[in-house]
């Protein structure tokens, strides 16, 4: 009986319409709405005569009956997908259910960028349009470990990259995703290891590939300034890494690094530190993790930057205080004197 009255409801409604000519030229008409975009959530389970509702509960100018007559007479009903949808001025009945039936979310987008720290993620995500801050509050401790990670340092934990979400995502999902992103190009860049590396673990990749992130000036320079580390690191030469101690600093750096903050301990400072420091500097991008385990078979143990990007490499300090006194001082002689690095 109830699908009887179902069926003669459905009928009644198309013949509201007038004909069939008429059914078709209603679902081709642009819906009116009460502003220029409308949101709509369809929760899991609800009913297509619940998402008819909604919509008319949204301030779409159309009875829900009709919603629901169409969506029954297209045989599509039962496919319409839960998500978070954008009503833009110009939807059609038909353009609409469309959009139900494929899922096509409202989305939005957030770039974690290469060589930020976790600082700079964390403010990213807190302005990022349309996802909840459900970290707010949370300290870096305490997001780790909800993120399944206690004890963990954020720091370089998190793959950057362009990260799309649906409009209501919270910003834990998105960290959760950038986690296990970073843990498969991590896995990937270990397994393609050079065999000769100084390096013993995933974890002392990371924090090279994130040393190698922050002193890149030009692409093709990576493998040579990672040479440079592993090098020093065979060797037992301390790195010398002026963004380790930038990191160190953390918010009291202010641009200027001066040679006092040189000689100011931190557990980041490679000048009166020996090896690698105990946790990743930013977040590396696939090229430095793969130009931290593939570092190029060179003896370079310096560099400089020739103030264009790129750098200058030296493979013994007499050569190096040239090339310091030649592109940071504008000397050119062969006279070794200068910053030793």
């Amino acid at each position: 009986m109830r699908r009887f009255f179902l069926t003669l409801f459905l009928l009644v409604a198309f013949v509201v319409l007038g004909t069939g000519a008429a059914g078709l030229w209603w679902v081709q008409q642009p819906l009116r709405l009460p502003a220029p975009t409308v949101d709509l959530s369809v929760e899991p389970g609800t009913t297509p005569k619940g998402v008819a509702q909604s919509i008319e509960s949204a301030g779409v100018a159309v009875p829900w009956q009709l919603l629901y007559g169409w969506f029954r007479f297209s045989g599509q009903d039962r496919q319409i997908r839960a998500g978070s949808y954008e009503l833009e001025r110009g939807v059609t009945p038909r353009l609409l259910l469309n959009m139900l039936v494929r899922g096509e979310e409202a989305t939005r987008s957030i770039v974690i960028v290469e060589g930020w720290n976790f600082r700079q993620v964390r403010a990213a995500l807190a302005k990022a349009e349309q996802l909840k801050p459900d970290s707010l509050g949370q300290s870096d401790a305490d997001l780790m470990t909800r993120l399944g990670r206690p004890g963990v340092h954020p720091e370089g934990r998190f793959f950057p990259d362009t990260y799309t979400y649906s409009k209501g995502s919270t910003d834990v999902a998105v960290l959760q995703r950038a986690l296990r992103a970073m843990d498969k190009k991590l896995d990937a860049a270990w397994a393609a290891r050079a065999s000769d590396l100084p390096l013993k673990s995933p974890d002392e990749a990371l924090i090279l590939a994130s040393i190698v992130e922050k002193e890149t000036g030009v692409a093709k320079d990576r493998a040579e300034i990672s040479a440079v580390f592993v090098n020093r690191l065979r060797v037992g030469m301390p790195l010398q890494t002026d963004p380790t101690v930038i990191y160190g600093m953390g918010t009291r750096f202010d641009g200027n690094l001066r040679k006092k903050d040189l000689q100011t301990d931190t557990p980041w400072n490679t000048y009166m530190r020996p090896g690698l420091p105990p946790t990743p500097i930013s977040m590396p991008g696939k090229a430095a993790l793969l130009a931290a385990v593939q570092p190029s078979q060179s003896k370079s143990l310096y560099f400089v930057s020739r103030g264009d990007g790129s750098s200058q490499f030296s493979s013994s300090l007499d050569e190096h205080n040239r090339a310091v006194n030649r592109y940071q001082r504008g000397i050119d002689t062969t006279t070794p004197k200068g910053d030793q690095r």
